[in-house]
């Protein structure tokens, strides 16, 4: 824990993934936030005038009262938190990873080879990645990613079963909550009375069907090799506003039954040090016994946010096993994760 509050800037603090930030990051015991950037239309203009704050609560006064930078302009902090969106990051983030330590919710960077790819609970390990990132880049800071938003919560529920008994298949379908579409997000038109049966062109599911398998997978020698197993991915966009649901069949090498996996998924815990870090859940992964939970509305607040839910555990058809899991998709799927991550860079002395 540092003795006194480290200075973090949030980049691309205007949209919704930057305003989740700065709630979660008020008060933090660890951080304080001494920078923010936006684009061209907002620079030069205090935050409070020109941000329009999607939020339940009101951003902090001294937030509201501080200027926007341009992104551009790598300010003298040792941490920044992005939400830069995917164009934007691309020549951003690597400008002040040369000397700041970024944590990104960008998708560009998460399945570079020296780039971690970063679930505390599941991979903190990954982080081994910096030494060769900096080597090769000469970086003074670095780069990390937390993955895709639906991604993250299905593989906090698949982490505890991979390990024990070995995963060779994934079925994966999701309802997927309008605010993981940014804001304005989607056109009412289309979202009411209505599901949308494509995220991204397809984009979401590929994302969905590759990062399990770095995430799961183990580092040697600087690099990641990945876990061998098949996913396959559809996606969907539904009438709800927070929480993205993912349907799972799970085909393994050593068939657990209901009550093994149960158990598995029960007893997952995060690494001492994980633990210990402010933002991290008592527990990662939250199992009801109810037959019609989880539910967006009733469980995505799980763990202030940041655990995973699953249910309807029970035996597969197809497959060995199917379950339901759900997390809170601008929570621990976006601004939670970086903000979590950051956690784990100081404990692990990669900040100081």
């Amino acid at each position: 824990m540092p003795r006194t509050k480290m200075p973090i800037a949030i980049l691309g603090a205007t949209g919704a993934v930057g305003q989740r930030m700065i709630q979660l990051l008020a008060n933090h015991p660890w951080f304080e936030i001494a920078a923010l950037t936006g684009s061209d239309r907002t620079i030069g203009r205090p935050y409070g005038e020109l941000v329009r704050w999607v939020l339940d609560d009101a951003p902090p006064p001294e937030i509201a009262r501080m200027i926007v930078r341009p992104s551009e302009h790598v300010a003298d902090v040792a941490l920044a938190l992005s939400a830069l969106p995917t164009d934007a990051a691309t020549a951003i983030e690597p400008l002040w990873a040369e000397r700041v330590a970024v944590c990104s919710n960008a998708s560009t960077y998460r399945m570079t080879p020296d780039v971690p790819l970063l679930i505390p609970e599941v991979n903190p390990e990954h982080l081994a990645l910096i030494e060769r990132q900096r080597a090769e880049r000469g970086w003074r800071g670095c780069l990390i990613t937390n993955p895709n938003c639906s991604t993250i919560g299905i593989v906090m529920a698949l982490k505890p079963l991979h390990s024990a008994f070995g995963i060779t298949t994934v079925h994966a379908a999701t309802l997927q909550a309008i605010s993981g579409a940014g804001y304005p997000g989607v056109a009412s038109l289309d979202i009411l009375d209505n599901i949308v049966p494509n995220i991204a062109n397809g984009g979401e599911e590929a994302k969905i069907e590759t990062e399990p398998l770095k995430l799961l997978g183990e580092v040697a020698d600087g690099r990641v090799r990945e876990a061998q197993i098949g996913i396959s991915a559809q996606v969907t966009r539904v009438p709800v506003i927070d929480g993205h649901t993912a349907l799972l069949s799970i085909g393994f090498e050593r068939k657990p039954s209901v009550e093994a996996a149960l158990a598995a998924l029960a007893g997952f815990r995060a690494p001492a040090q994980v633990r210990e870090l402010p933002s991290a859940p008592e527990l990662p992964v939250i199992v009801r016994g109810e037959s019609d939970r989880p539910q967006p509305r009733r469980d995505r607040d799980a763990g202030k946010g940041m655990s995973a839910s699953v249910g309807r555990v029970r035996p597969c058809n197809l497959l060995d096993l199917r379950m339901v899991v759900l997390s809170h998709n601008t929570i621990r799927g976006a601004a939670g994760g970086a903000l979590l991550n950051a956690e784990l860079l100081v404990a692990a002395g990669v900040v100081a």
